[in-house]
């Protein structure tokens, strides 16, 4: 799965790497959490790339309120294309949600219930300096969606993050692991005339060298905590240090 992740790199950056022209004032994010606003690459009908911010928990457009949106963080591979909430996103509305890494928490020895922190990123970020997780977006329309002060109908737009089997790298970790589309394949995973088929493939595991994990400080279990310092090497206690099988 991918609960937690983090935005920041500069703009500039992305839009070298991504090809977008339009450069929006984005804060670093060392901390993003669902339903927040995060940054992704859209393309549009005459083949420009965007980068847009969408609230992460994507809302159907046939949602009758947003809030279902915080149950649809992740969209798992093998039902994208026919489950109802992602099927027409996946056919028109694909995006690449750039990360600088992702969090993810595994059991620990010791007290019960404490979980060990994990910053999962590129192994080589001279080859991949960012990472693209596969992403959907939808654009939903109600009352509830305009902010205060702004038009009842002006569209709340939503992403969701592809998740599939785990390699064995995150394996150690979880079961489940986000999408990582290789640069390759970021032009094919954004074309609409892309077939189903072809987009269903890109939908795997990413090789095992292409990432690399390290255990982090439990400050960033909280979701307010924001800092470079979150994503530094910390080493769980001895005592309470998890076995990576």
């Amino acid at each position: 799965m991918c609960g937690r992740f983090v935005q920041a790199t500069p703009v500039a950056e992305l839009a070298r790497l991504f090809g977008f022209g339009d450069l929006p004032n984005l804060e670093p994010r060392w901390n993003v959490a669902p339903t927040q606003d995060i940054a992704a690459v859209t393309r549009d009908a005459g083949g420009q790339r965007h980068l847009q911010r969408l609230r992460w928990g994507l809302v159907p457009a046939w949602a009758r309120e947003p809030g279902i949106g915080s149950r649809m963080i992740n969209a798992r591979a093998d039902g994208v294309a026919e489950k109802p909430a992602f099927r027409s996103a996946f056919r028109a509305r694909r995006c690449l949600i750039p990360a600088d890494g992702f969090y993810e928490w595994q059991a620990a020895g010791g007290r019960a219930g404490r979980k060990q922190p994990f910053y999962i990123l590129p192994a080589d970020r001279a080859a991949m300096p960012v990472l693209a997780f596969a992403g959907l977006w939808e654009s939903w329309t109600g009352p509830a969606s305009a902010p205060a002060g702004a038009a009842p109908d002006r569209p709340l737009r939503t992403a969701t993050i592809i998740t599939t089997d785990a390699n064995g790298t995150m394996r150690r970790l979880h079961d489940r692991m986000p999408v990582v589309l290789d640069p390759a394949d970021w032009a094919a995973w954004l074309d609409p005339a892309t077939a189903p088929r072809d987009l269903l493939a890109l939908l795997c595991p990413a090789p095992e060298h292409v990432l690399t994990l390290r255990p982090v400080s439990p400050r960033v279990n909280s979701v307010r905590t924001q800092g470079a310092d979150l994503i530094q090497p910390a080493p769980p206690p001895v005592d309470e240090a998890p076995r990576l099988l």
